[in-house]
């Protein structure tokens, strides 16, 4: 639990460059997302939406973090994620400023979210675009692996038990 509390302090920049954390974006429920606007898995944009709209008055935040590190699958600036993201899926939860998120200069908010293991007890690098983390106000963090789809039902069932 002092460990997620830590992991909500850790800064990191918004997409208009000023610094936050966890912590200044609420006492919330947080599912933080690597996005990406190039690749397969891209249309999960959809279902991150739907979940802000449906768990958001409960206490939900959805987070995406862009991030190139992934075959180039997220080229643009950072104003053209934004504009993508609202143009093509409607998207209203925040987008922060492109990250690293494996590697030596990998931002220090993705190194400690890192150390959760998934379902099957893995941990270590991202392996892919649209990886989850939902960050619990309780000191919880639940891992899933980007193929996990935002609407499957373990998925549903740990931001709903967060929630509750």
């Amino acid at each position: 639990m002092a460990e997620t509390a830590a992991l909500r302090e850790i800064p990191f920049t918004a997409a208009d460059g000023t610094e936050t954390s966890l912590n200044a974006l609420g006492d919330k429920t947080f599912l933080v997302v690597n996005v990406a606007s190039k690749c397969g898995l891209t249309p999960q944009y959809e279902q991150l939406e739907q979940l802000q709209k449906t768990y958001g008055a409960q206490g939900l935040q959805v987070i995406g973090f862009p991030c190139n590190q992934f075959m180039g699958q997220e080229p643009g600036s950072i104003d053209e994620i934004l504009d993508y993201c609202a143009m093509t899926w409607g998207v209203s939860f925040p987008i922060m400023d492109k990250v690293k998120v494996n590697g030596s200069g990998a931002a220090p908010f993705y190194k400690a979210l890192k150390k959760t293991p998934n379902a099957e007890k893995a941990k270590g690098p991202i392996m892919w675009n649209f990886e989850k983390f939902l960050v619990t106000r309780d000191g919880g963090v639940h891992r899933f692996r980007p193929q996990t789809k935002p609407d499957e039902p373990e998925v549903i069932a740990a931001i709903e038990a967060a929630l509750a």
